[in-house]
């Protein structure tokens, strides 16, 4: 059913713009940066998705191996993927054997519907995969609505297999683990680590040139403490969910440093008995060069006031 409502509001759109099906023969494929001799990232842009953008605002990974080759993220919507797709095909002859969705927002998922009609193999978080299963439909609504006639032939595809703690993908000696450290930015968050090369994707449990968001289920605490379980890995190279390729420094400072400071000046605010105007008016300059700052640092503010109050009183 999921797959039939995509359909129908993909052909709806077809129908009310100037779209012209031969158009879908002339995508551009992606551009891959390399950040290892295995592993490529499609790097999106750090601001909100857009028509312009094609939704692809979050990083795209390409993992290769000689026996097959395995995506991070499945993209905004099916043309995206199939773009992702094209640039894989320029890089190697081997084929996608697995995509990997490295939470339950639509730009991690919503391109599924491509991988599924290639009979790849798709797997989530089994919280991605509830929130996926829920909230699908009305995801795929808003992407439609902005991105109108790019969002042709994208369906909810919902990831075919599912996992709690840790998964592993072994492709000739190349071994690629999936793992959940626990609660972060959105539900079913995971990184994906590649002990051999000490590369980590670590999904939007990092961000480091973009502001990240507190949502209103965001958990902060739980949120530091997977980071601390994720930095003792010690990865070399890191490619979060926004932004170029990285290091455990960068990310360090403007996610648990952020996180921690923002968690602090909150706290002093309670003890003062101060109110939620005073939240929205922490000084967070120093966080400024930060894309998205203006969007969502006085929001970051006001929901964890309004959570920390909370457990106050529980």
């Amino acid at each position: 059913m999921m797959k039939n409502t995509g359909l129908l509001l993909g052909l709806l759109w077809a129908l009310g713009s100037t779209w012209d099906c031969s158009a879908e023969d002339q995508l551009q494929p992606l551009v891959l940066h390399r950040v290892t001799d295995n592993v490529f990232s499609a790097i999106g842009v750090t601001g909100p998705p857009s028509y312009a953008n094609a939704g692809h605002n979050n990083n795209l990974s390409v993992i290769v191996s000689q026996a097959g080759v395995v995506v991070v993220n499945g993209g905004d919507n099916y043309l995206l993927a199939k773009r992702l797709h094209l640039a894989i095909r320029a890089l190697t002859e081997q084929p996608v054997v697995w995509v990997v969705n490295e939470n339950g927002q639509g730009h991690a998922f919503l391109g599924n519907s491509y991988w599924r009609d290639q009979k790849v193999n798709v797997i989530a978080h089994a919280d991605a995969v509830r929130k996926i299963k829920e909230q699908g439909s009305q995801i795929l609504q808003r992407m439609v609505l902005r991105n109108k006639d790019k969002a042709r032939q994208t369906y909810v595809a919902v990831p075919d297999h599912q996992f709690t703690d840790t998964f592993l993908i072994s492709l000739e000696g190349l071994d690629i683990e999936l793992r959940s450290f626990g609660e972060a930015h959105s539900p079913g968050d995971i990184s994906v680590w590649l002990p051999g090369d000490r590369v980590l994707i670590t999904g939007d449990i990092a961000f480091h040139q973009r502001m990240l968001a507190i949502f209103p289920d965001t958990n902060v605490s739980a949120w530091m403490s997977s980071f601390r379980k994720m930095r003792l890995l010690q990865p070399v190279y890191i490619i979060p969910g926004h932004g170029a390729p990285t290091d455990m420094a960068s990310i360090h400072a403007t996610t648990f440093g952020y996180l921690e400071f923002l968690t602090q000046q909150i706290q002093q605010l309670l003890d003062d008995d101060a109110d939620l105007s005073q939240a929205y008016a922490i000084d967070q300059t120093r966080y400024r060069h930060l894309d998205a700052f203006e969007e969502l640092a006085a929001k970051n503010a006001g929901r964890l006031f309004q959570t920390m109050e909370m457990e106050m009183f529980q």
